[in-house]
């Protein structure tokens, strides 16, 4: 009966936290990890003098994106060379760096491709409290009023071979972390106040190979609740598997082939959205089942241009993506069926987000594209350059864009006309 009860205020608690994260871009994607700003007054155009409020260098080589609580905007970094690992605090009102910590030193750092960081996961900030990621190369929590480290693991082992990718999230009072590396695959659940242990699963998977390159993946996971049942979406190399958040249990898995998983799955209109890469590649799934649903519950798969890196959006009752190559595809969510399809241009790794029917995506390059969110067709409404182009995503503050770009962060608002951003 204890169990049961700790159980149960354990997912209160998950409720709670994320009621009161709705207001803060505290995780990846934001607080619903689906990518959607709640705000009409995002400019619809800007530049190096225009619509800046301010400009803000942050060093080292680093993807992830910026998170927001209050008044303070967090993100980590990295030397090039992965030996020193950052966690950075930035004034959210005037761009100043308020905390710029090493959280670990690395003596003897893994090989990281070039195209990838040593601080490529996104960080969760709840409150007062911050957790940070780089792979097997550690994990922490600190505190954000006094950038004080609370606790730290560097004893969950995993060659991610490339590099690491997968972002954090937490839930009530777990944090959840994949490790779908080259030589592992397993995913676990600490407790986010002592980072001790909760569960661990290794991932229940025939991978039908050997080659552990076959078997990695990059995916940040998600935590819904449908028909009452809590899950925890958890996409790998070959097949997705639902948990159960509490205890870890397998709850279901649908094999859709495919390695390297990056985007991050959605949860809407009754179905979970997928993108490995290769294999089906995009594919919605009912989340009703139980044990292997591959041939019971696929709803639909679509495997044109669609995206390795950045994750989907759903506005109404349409799907939007972007390809790593530019490439913008519009689907019927609920059939799969292509509406259309446009090569709108520029390389892209960040996830686009949704504000007020615009779809704003951003290049590796320099450019940030805005279209209508319409299955009437492609419509460009504004192309937007900076000094550098983006491999975070996005994060929001209010009525501002949080932008990162490979040297810099930007706050992107509506200002007074003839005022210049500070640096």
């Amino acid at each position: 009966m204890r169990v049961q009860l700790t159980l149960l205020l354990i997912a209160a608690l998950g409720v709670s936290s994320r009621l009161s994260a709705d207001q803060h871009w505290n995780e990846f994607r934001g607080p619903h990890g689906d990518g959607q700003a709640r705000t009409d007054r995002f400019p619809l155009e800007w530049s190096e003098s225009k619509n800046i409020r301010w400009k803000t260098a942050i060093h080292g080589k680093a993807w992830s994106s910026p998170v927001v609580w209050d008044d303070q905007i967090w993100m980590t970094s990295a030397t090039e060379d992965g030996t020193r690992l950052y966690a950075i605090c930035v004034d959210a009102d005037t761009g100043r760096i308020v905390h710029d910590i090493t959280v670990f030193e690395i003596e003897d750092p893994m090989f990281c491709f070039p195209f990838n960081s040593y601080a490529s996961p996104t960080p969760v900030v709840h409150q007062d409290r911050l957790w940070v990621h780089y792979g097997s190369a550690g994990t922490a929590c600190l505190d954000t009023t006094t950038g004080q480290i609370l606790w730290t693991r560097q004893d969950l082992p995993c060659d991610h071979h490339r590099g690491p990718g997968s972002s954090p999230i937490v839930y009530g009072d777990l944090v959840f972390i994949h490790f779908d590396g080259y030589d592992v695959q397993y995913v676990v659940a600490l407790d986010k106040h002592t980072g001790e242990t909760v569960w661990r699963r290794d991932r229940n998977i025939d991978y039908d190979t050997h080659d552990g390159d076959l078997m990695k993946a990059y995916c940040t996971p998600t935590v819904i609740e449908h028909q009452g049942r809590l899950q925890l979406i958890s996409p790998a190399a070959m097949a997705t598997i639902s948990y159960d958040p509490l205890t870890g249990d397998e709850l279901w898995k649908v094999y859709h082939g495919g390695y390297n998983t990056a985007p991050r799955p959605l949860y809407t209109h009754g179905m979970v959205i997928i993108n490995p890469q290769n294999g089906l590649r995009l594919l919605a799934v009912r989340p009703d089942g139980h044990g292997d649903v591959t041939d019971t519950h696929i709803v639909w798969s679509y495997g044109r241009s669609t995206s390795t890196r950045p994750s989907q959006l759903v506005v109404d009752d349409h799907l939007y993506m972007v390809s790593d190559t530019g490439i913008v595809t519009c689907l019927d969510v609920m059939t799969g069926d292509l509406v259309w399809v446009e090569r709108m241009g520029g390389r892209h790794t960040a996830s686009p987000i949704h504000a007020a029917g615009r779809i704003y995506m951003f290049d590796e390059q320099d450019t940030t594209r805005v279209i209508q969110a319409t299955p009437e067709g492609f419509r460009l409404l504004a192309e937007n350059t900076l000094e550098n182009g983006c491999m975070a995503s996005p994060a929001v503050l209010g009525d501002a864009l949080i932008l990162r770009t490979k040297t810099h962060l930007y706050r992107i608002q509506e200002t007074v006309s003839g005022s210049s951003p500070t640096e």
